[in-house]
């Protein structure tokens, strides 16, 4: 009888897909309530919060029987990350299913730039300056780099940054200061303006 408790995330993972239903099981419970913590004190809702919770896991399956989900040794992570997006996901619809009415206004809202789309020129210069950014972080030592990517892109606490990269947090946050005066530097040389006009 294999002891599951014991086995590593990817071998639950592994075994998983092979056909071993009960493996997922110990990989759900051995990392719900962390996962379920950060979903309730996003959201501070209850029921929301088991919802999205339970359709992480959903997502997750669903990834796994598709073989969408490649081992990096960050199941925690990755699943956190999942979590965040249906967060955005949720604030967004509930965003988009907010209405307005003209009436008691003095002037008109809906000639207003808030309510319209963003035109072609925004995107050009969003993507110009996201384009901008990450190839000022290309620049930047590899300590850094890393940091940076790790907390912007994917979503990490200076906590699990510390853990994933073997530093404690202290460093991981004075690799983040830095990156940030670094980055600041490389901004100021190449005269780079990083908003819209």
């Amino acid at each position: 009888m294999i002891d599951r408790q014991n086995l590593s995330d990817n071998e639950l993972i592994q075994s998983y897909v092979d056909g071993d239903f009960s493996s997922l099981e110990v990989l759900i419970n051995r990392y719900k309530d962390k996962i379920f913590t950060y979903i309730l004190v996003t959201v501070k809702n209850h029921h929301l919060a088991e919802d999205i919770f339970q359709d992480a896991f959903i997502k997750v399956v669903r990834s796994l029987k598709t073989g969408r989900y490649t081992d990096n040794g960050r199941f925690a992570s990755w699943v956190m990350r999942i979590a965040h997006n249906l967060i955005i996901d949720h604030y967004r619809r509930e965003k988009n299913m907010n209405t307005y009415s003209n009436d008691a206004s003095e002037y008109d809202l809906f000639n207003s730039s808030k309510f319209s789309d963003e035109n072609i020129e925004d995107v050009i210069i969003n993507e110009q300056i996201l384009n901008d950014v990450k190839g000022l972080v290309e620049q930047l030592p590899d300590d850094q780099k890393q940091v940076v990517m790790m907390r912007h892109y994917q979503d990490m606490s200076f906590k699990e940054i510390a853990e994933q990269t073997g530093v404690s947090i202290n460093t991981a946050l004075g690799r983040m200061r830095y990156a940030l005066i670094n980055l600041r530097k490389l901004i100021n040389e190449k005269q780079l303006v990083l908003t819209k006009m």
